[in-house]
């Protein structure tokens, strides 16, 4: 049997239960595609993040339960924080990816990530989306995800939108919706990726590339203080460097434990 490390990190958050859980599995030596993919379907997490050395940084991927992504947020800083306080590895680490290179520093007991911005534009909203969110956004944007603006924090925070319509809507895989303000932050968001296997993100670093640059620019500030108020909620320390987004945030260990791998399957 071939045994792999594995840890569960709750990511945008300093304590558990909180934040969006990922988990991270080291390798020293490359896996089957639908090695990696049946791995995270298994344990059904929004991310699965796979990581390798390469040279002097590290190959890194992220898989859905089901599907890989190009860019992740949450799992990229769960990894992070394993290579560091689990494997004794030194910041910064610079991740190849999907996404090109991207770099993670350690602020303290934060780590920065540092992602390429995702301007937006406005859009026609395609038909069914407002009756999927059970609300009328009150403008509708499109970078990678649509960008739908709610009147106020306490409208995004009460959507129950019916995942099934999300998942049959046109266009992109995942829904961001948001609105300026919050209790002690700029701005308030939830995101809804139920095509790619998540009905709801809890905490999401690629929705902040294209929410950050959005925002910046109508507060008119590059540092936003970000919440994301999905049921284990997370913060985000984000500042907007033109083609950039610098994401801050904590990471706290859940658990640890091994995998066990048959021969056959790798």
């Amino acid at each position: 049997m071939m045994k792999l490390s594995f840890f569960l990190v709750d990511a945008f958050t300093w304590h558990p239960f909180a934040g969006n859980p990922a988990a991270v599995v080291p390798l020293e030596a490359p896996l089957p595609d639908a090695v990696m993919q049946a791995m995270a379907a298994e344990h059904n997490l929004s991310e699965t993040a796979f990581v390798m050395r390469e040279g002097a940084g590290w190959r890194l991927r992220w898989f859905t339960p089901k599907a890989e992504v190009e860019m992740c947020g949450h799992a990229t800083l769960a990894t992070a924080f394993v290579l560091a306080h689990e494997l004794n590895e030194a910041p910064p680490f610079t991740f190849h990816t999907l996404s090109g290179p991207l770099l993670v520093e350690a602020d303290g007991p934060r780590f920065i990530l540092d992602f390429p911005a995702r301007l937006s534009e406005p859009a026609t909203p395609p038909v069914g989306l407002a009756a999927a969110l059970g609300a009328t956004p009150r403008e509708v944007h499109r970078a990678r995800d649509w960008i739908c603006v709610m009147e106020s924090p306490a409208q995004v925070a009460a959507l129950a939108p019916d995942h099934a319509a999300l998942a049959a809507l046109p266009g992109p895989e995942r829904v961001i919706v948001t609105a300026a303000g919050g209790e002690g932050v700029d701005i308030t968001s939830r995101f809804f990726a139920v095509k790619v296997g998540v009905p709801e993100d809890p905490v999401t670093g690629t929705a902040h590339v294209q929410l950050v640059p959005f925002w910046a620019a109508r507060l008119q500030r590059k540092t936003l203080v970000c919440r994301q108020a999905s049921a284990r909620g997370g913060t985000l320390w984000c500042e907007w460097r033109g083609d950039r987004v610098r994401m801050a945030g904590n990471a706290v260990l859940y658990a640890k434990g091994d995998i066990h791998l048959h021969p056959d399957m790798v």
